[in-house]
């Protein structure tokens, strides 16, 4: 199995990134904040990349032709989700912990099926 396929490091290369991330867009709140945002945005981007790797599988494996509707759904999940999740646990710095992760998460899809779909 290739790493560019394993469930494992894609889930934990976004939980540390995407983790360290929030905590950092937090460092100016006090304790636990940052490492509440770490905890938080970490265990977020390890689900929902592993679910947007999944969904970018199964769209390209089911619409070869319309490859556009993974990055397209992967924008909505990660901005319903860490919007959500982030607001229920009172993340002070929201705005700023969540619009990296949406980025990277979009453009994880975009060029995750720009891959799928170069490799056949």
């Amino acid at each position: 199995m290739s790493l560019l396929r394993s469930n494992l490091a894609h889930g934990l290369g976004g939980l540390v990134l995407m983790g360290s991330w929030a905590a950092f867009a937090n460092r100016a709140f006090p304790w636990p904040a940052p490492a509440l945002a770490f905890a938080v945005q970490g265990a977020l981007t390890a689900g929902i990349t592993l679910l947007l790797k999944w969904a970018v599988e199964l769209v390209v494996a089911r619409q070869p032709t319309r490859p556009w509707l993974a990055p397209m759904a992967a924008a909505a999940i990660s901005a319903t989700l860490l919007t959500t999740v982030h607001m229920l646990a009172g993340t002070p710095a929201l705005w700023a912990t969540i619009a990296v992760p949406f980025f990277v998460a979009t453009s994880y899809a975009a060029l995750y099926t720009w891959r799928l779909v170069k490799d056949g």
